[in-house]
């Protein structure tokens, strides 16, 4: 990017933390998206998934956790696509068939009415066997029992010319969990483990993934519930999001991409500058925009690092677009 006039940035709400703004469905898109506009902006999944529907432009590249974490550090590089990325899908076997079939509708509809190159799926030959938990403290987590039946799933896939890799797992209704979610209160209780599942595929196979849960009752309900919930209470799977996503996601590279020394400013909540991303960036010297707009459940403030000097801190996501516009 130094070597045109376009900034690269990267837009992160992290997922599970209960986020006021990014922590529901989609509900940071329509901000991420005026930064979408100022530059070319690297997002987590969690910023623009909405279920049937995604946040994703053109300018944006769709980005797993972990993967972000490496590429700041400047471990890794990444290459945007100029062709849409070959999708394979990982089901995990204790989906149901309906659920499945519903879902395989799914990825035929996204295929034909987007030209999202996805048509390869694998069905793991046992149980992935995970297991979400809100703790105490309004963070999501979770267990995966069984993540080798879903790596040797997603290799086979990757055999067989998929470059990226999506992973829909069997859960529990979440509603036991969290009854405030439908409401735009508190953390999306499956949001944590989704993160674990994706972090996984990524780190050992080097290739784009996110992970779609699937539930056993995919009927949609009638009640009306918080607009920042809503377009996951609209749909009966919330595999298309990802597929958008995936299907433009950078390659995860060595050499001949953008590095860590092309990234201008990262974006994040005011009190979850906790990352491995965030201390990278502050090694480097990359600008860094702390939000006081979006509060989380999480207290990792400037001043609990130590960090002040080091971050922008902003009260607002137009005050920080308007400082980057600048």
């Amino acid at each position: 990017m130094k070597n045109s006039n376009e900034k690269l940035g990267i837009f992160i709400v992290p997922t599970g933390i209960g986020a006021s703004v990014g922590g529901f469905a989609g509900d940071a898109s329509a901000i991420a998206r005026k930064f979408s506009k100022a530059a070319r902006l690297i997002v987590n999944p969690n910023v623009v998934n909405a279920g049937g529907f995604s946040g994703i432009t053109d300018n944006m590249l769709y980005t797993e956790g972990y993967t972000l974490d490496e590429f700041v550090k400047g471990n890794i590089q990444l290459k945007p696509v100029n062709r849409p990325n070959k999708i394979g899908i990982v089901f995990d076997k204790a989906i149901p068939k309906d659920v499945l079939n519903v879902h395989l509708n799914t990825m035929n509809a996204v295929r034909i009415v987007y030209g999202v190159d996805v048509n390869e799926y694998e069905i793991t030959e046992d149980e992935i066997g995970v297991e979400f938990i809100l703790n105490s403290d309004g963070i999501s987590d979770g267990i995966v029992k069984n993540p080798k039946t879903m790596l040797n799933s997603a290799k086979k896939l990757i055999s067989r010319g998929c470059n990226a890799i999506a992973i829909v797992g069997m859960f529990k209704d979440p509603e036991d969990i969290n009854q405030d979610y439908a409401n735009g209160i508190g953390t999306d209780p499956v949001g944590g483990v989704e993160a674990i599942l994706s972090h996984y595929i990524s780190k050992e196979l080097k290739v784009p993934c996110a992970h779609s849960p699937a539930f056993e009752d995919y009927q949609i309900y009638p009640d009306i519930v918080s607009p920042k919930s809503a377009s996951e209470y609209i749909t009966p799977t919330f595999l298309p999001c990802i597929l958008l996503g995936l299907s433009q996601a950078p390659n995860i590279v060595q050499t001949g991409g953008l590095s860590s020394d092309d990234i201008d400013f990262i974006v994040m909540p005011y009190n979850s500058l906790g990352s491995p991303a965030i201390f990278a960036a502050i090694k480097k010297g990359i600008k860094i925009y702390a939000v006081k707009e979006n509060v989380t459940t999480l207290d990792i403030t400037p001043d609990k690092l130590g960090i002040e000097d080091k971050v922008c801190i902003v009260n607002s996501y137009d005050e920080c677009l308007a400082l980057i516009n600048e």
